[in-house]
């Protein structure tokens, strides 16, 4: 009869998964491996045998975080409305942070979290941002961006709104009586609606008002 392996996938995605929740409620020095073997019901052998330790868990919670984040953006194909596929983008980013405020905070809150250097990040890092910019670009070509205004600023505009509206939800700070979640997308269409127009004057300032 085969031997049952316990120290699987799944069990690494549980342990994970409740990490980041730890991480995220009290922060990365409350995250004991023994309280967390605890809490998954398994033992802290298991936690040392599939993440070498403390610092292992936290850099696997991050390429976690990454890797989902990635996943989430990439179900955007491109369409022959590259200005909607950025609106798109802006909802999928969303939609991972409502359904992931755990792994999200660790992607984009959690500067303690031991995430590999710059130099050692995994492509996916990059990779995250790179289908905006490239949104913005076919915008470009397709003649819906003005093709002297720069994509990476145009991606970014639209990259930190929706880190910004994300992060209003999430740390519940919206403003009163206003839902965050009702105007979201009006926000991210108005932004580039604004940007198909960015090339021409804007009224009152022309005129030195």
């Amino acid at each position: 009869m085969a031997r049952l392996k316990t120290h699987d996938e799944a069990l690494r995605l549980r342990l994970l998964h409740r990490a980041a929740a730890t991480v995220f409620d009290r922060g990365t020095a409350a995250l004991s491996l023994r309280q967390l073997a605890a809490d998954v019901k398994t033992s802290t052998t298991a936690v040392y045998s599939l993440f070498g330790g403390k610092a292992g868990l936290l850099g696997s919670l991050y390429e976690e975080a990454v890797r989902l984040f990635a996943e989430r953006l990439a179900t955007v194909r491109p369409t022959d409305d590259p200005a909607g596929d950025v609106i798109r983008i802006g909802l999928a980013y969303r939609e991972y942070a409502v359904a992931n405020p755990h792994l999200y905070a660790i992607l984009f809150s959690d500067r303690s979290v031991q995430c590999p250097s710059d130099s050692d990040r995994p492509r996916e890092v990059v990779e995250t941002y790179r289908p905006l910019v490239d949104a913005v670009r076919r915008g470009q070509r397709a003649g819906q961006f003005g093709s002297a205004t720069d994509p990476e600023i145009v991606a970014l505009s639209v990259w930190g709104t929706a880190h910004g509206l994300v992060s209003l939800v999430l740390s519940g700070n919206e403003p009163p009586e206003l839902a965050v979640a009702d105007c979201y997308e009006r926000a991210l269409r108005a932004l580039v609606a604004g940007w198909r127009h960015g090339e021409e004057p804007v009224a009152g300032l022309a005129q030195g008002t």
